[in-house]
């Protein structure tokens, strides 16, 4: 804990305001529930009024349309299962959950998470927990439940504060959610709610999984290094050293899982051998046929499909290799473990999906982003200007609704059609959100993990609560917020893409 609780600090305080007020907001399946009620109510009252607007590509005239109307009553009902079904986030997160989930059970991930972290030089242990957490969201929470406990006994293991430890992996794991060096869920899901958003207004327009990722593998390197100095210089100077030894000794590296490690890694390198051996030749299986395109565009398409299969094979090679998979279709097993944990995200997406095609049908998205576009367009404000402005927006709503696809399915189709208008890609619109959304996310209490990070807090400090929490992480978030801001807005004034394609 600091060295000094004698005064409460302002930003606690309010953050403590914040906290009662987030706690008063519905469930996030509710929340949607009631803005589907709300677009309803809406586009009565919007159909009535005569709203409308002029589709600036097209030049056609996009009239508000009633839910309450016959046609109405007679869309949703009929459309309510292929909403869900055909919505984009739904059946990528389920092909990827697949593969992750069977990487998680044989304990591949962990295993991986352990090495990055406790094998660190102990003038590096900051940077490698920090980039481990970043790594981590390759398998969604494995790095809260995992990386985050393991860290404290390590830095604690050192001499060092264990709370230290907590707040350089979380700030990995949660505050870096955006950064990583592969292609995972996260952009599976947030690339899709951005096609199906950019569609109100550019029907062919989609975006691809790999979007953003040249942008992340530099976050990457930011978010560690950034992380690793509010860690050194900031926050660990502030706690008081552990006294005595760590209540749990770090497990030792068992043999079999080296050769299981051996045997994972030498699979890695074939599986990437293959992957350019099916783009690289002329005649290449996945190689774009359009001598104009991007050459590896169907690879890319179908990266989702990839990653699971790559994690499935590493996942069956760990764990029959270690012990932790013995029956044949355990593997098997484990991806129903997976796809179990779905279902509070599925019930979620249903909703969401219903509210973004609720916004669709009535063209109160089209008209809302056509209007918004014209009055933002009056301000006379730069690219960057605006990206930088939706950054900060994102992070305020960040600290009232916790999750990220709920976030951004709610207002992707308001904010990606609006700044395409005004000559902002949705690529770089979805950029901005993500950076918005992961510097947050580390001290707003309505993060999902993050009541289990209070309670990791206090293995280690019985007195902590959550303002403890707070004031740990709030140096990582305001880093985080004005330096990937910052990087954002040379990125794109210098002209690099944010992704291939």
């Amino acid at each position: 804990m600091p060295t000094s609780q004698t005064n409460t600090p302002i930003s606690q305080r309010w953050l403590n305001h914040l906290e009662s007020a987030g706690n008063r907001l519905p469930n996030p399946v509710m929340l949607f529930l009631y803005f589907c009620l709300a677009v309803i109510l809406a586009s009565a009252i919007a159909q009535f009024l005569g709203l409308s607007a002029n589709h600036p590509i097209s030049g056609d005239t996009i009239a508000a349309k009633s839910l309450l109307s016959g046609d109405g009553m007679r869309w949703m009902v009929s459309n309510a299962v292929s909403n869900f079904i055909h919505f984009a986030p739904v059946g990528s997160v389920i092909v990827a959950i697949l593969g992750i989930a069977v990487a998680e059970e044989s304990g591949l991930l962990a295993c991986v998470l352990h090495g990055l972290a406790s094998k660190a030089p102990q003038r590096f242990l900051s940077s490698f927990v920090v980039f481990a957490g970043v790594m981590s969201s390759i398998g969604f929470d494995s790095g809260y439940v995992v990386l985050i406990p393991l860290a404290a006994l390590i830095f604690r293991a050192a001499g060092r504060s264990p709370l230290a430890g907590i707040a350089a992996a979380f700030a990995g794991v949660s505050g870096g959610y955006s950064a990583n060096l592969l292609l995972g869920p996260v952009d599976a899901i947030l690339s899709g709610i951005s096609s199906e958003a950019i569609h109100l207004v550019a029907p062919d327009r989609d975006v691809l999984t790999s979007a953003n990722y040249y942008f992340t593998l530099a976050s990457t390197v930011f978010i560690t290094v950034a992380g690793t100095w509010i860690n050194e210089k900031f926050v660990e100077p502030r706690l008081a050293k552990p006294k005595g030894s760590a209540d749990t000794p770090l497990a030792t590296e068992d043999p079999c899982q080296g050769q299981a490690l051996r045997r994972v890694g030498f699979f890695s390198l074939v599986f990437i051998g293959i992957l350019f051996a099916l783009v690289l030749p002329a005649n290449g299986l996945m190689r774009n046929p359009d001598p104009d395109g991007l050459a590896a565009l169907p690879l890319l398409n179908g990266i989702v499909v990839f990653i699971a299969l790559y994690a499935i094979i590493a996942g069956v090679i760990f764990g029959y290799t270690t012990g932790k998979f013995s029956a044949q279709h355990d593997w098997v097993k484990a991806m129903e473990t997976g796809l179990s944990s779905l279902s509070g995200y599925l019930v979620l997406m249903f909703f969401a999906a219903q509210f973004v095609n609720y916004f669709n049908w009535t063209g109160l998205g089209a008209i809302a982003a056509i209007n918004g576009a014209h009055w933002l367009a009056g301000l006379a404000l730069s690219k960057i200007s605006l990206l930088l402005s939706f950054i900060l927006i994102s992070a305020l709503i960040n600290l009232l609704i916790g999750s990220a696809s709920a976030k951004w399915a709610l207002m992707a189709p308001i904010f990606v059609p609006m700044l395409f208008l005004l000559g902002v890609d949705p690529e770089s619109a979805q950029m901005a959100y993500r950076i918005g959304d992961s510097s947050t996310n580390i001290i707003t209490p309505l993060m999902p993990y993050f009541g289990v990070v209070v309670a990791f807090v206090q293995r280690h400090d019985k007195t902590a609560g959550m303002g403890t929490l707070m004031a740990l992480m709030l140096p990582y978030s305001l880093s985080f917020l004005l330096g990937w801001s910052l990087l954002l807005g040379l990125w794109l004034a210098a002209g690099l893409p944010l992704g291939p394609g």
